[in-house]
């Protein structure tokens, strides 16, 4: 998926959604997505997506060869997922990538984290990425499970590694997957159990 195109997916509630990589433009819209996820959520993410100038920056220094961000869009034109892949071209982790995912809370349960993932997977395929890791919180019991139902397994889970805005210490849970074996996992599952419609766009 390059910088030019979409995907449009119809979500198992008979929502359309677009899903397209991240444009230097998308700040503002992208600031807007990210605060108003409710602060307990926002308390796991990696980083503090309530300073402006972070997002900003973000847009401003796209690059996609080392993270491509990809939003997903609904019928307004407004932001309603985010996911990116974290990839380095060289080293001795170079067939690894990253998987990161936030999902409004009002599009939880109607497949729109699975259709950010199997984009994620199919660019990771392109990539020639071999195999995916996704890190969270071990509270976020339902990050895990549904990355769990996307064939992650937990590799490891390191005491107090994480520490939050506000200081608090977690958990973190590593969970990994097999590039090739979880895309066909999904192309299995999206057949049987979540009836999406993607159409290129």
């Amino acid at each position: 998926m390059n910088k030019n195109s979409s995907k449009a997916y119809t979500l198992k509630d008979g929502s359309k959604i677009t899903i397209r990589p991240m444009l230097k433009s998308d700040g503002n819209k992208l600031y807007d997505f990210f605060i108003h996820i409710p602060e307990e959520d926002r308390e796991f993410l990696r980083h503090d997506v309530s300073d402006k100038k972070l997002i900003d920056k973000w847009c401003k220094e796209l690059d996609y060869d080392k993270v491509l961000p990809l939003l997903a869009l609904d019928k307004d034109d407004k932001i309603i997922g985010d996911a990116s892949l974290h990839s380095e071209s060289y080293g001795w982790t170079r067939h690894v990538g990253e998987i990161r995912i936030v999902v409004s809370r009002l599009y939880r349960g109607k497949g729109l984290g699975f259709a950010l993932s199997r984009e994620i997977f199919l660019v990771a395929l392109e990539k020639k990425l071999s195999k995916l890791i996704a890190e969270m919180a071990a509270e976020q019991k339902g990050a895990i499970n549904v990355f769990e139902k996307l064939g992650f397994v937990k590799e490891a889970q390191l005491k107090n590694h994480i520490i939050n805005h506000k200081g608090f210490t977690h958990d973190l849970v590593i969970m990994t997957n097999d590039v090739k074996e979880a895309v066909k996992l999904m192309e299995q599952y999206e057949v049987e159990k979540l009836y999406l419609n993607p159409m290129e766009g």
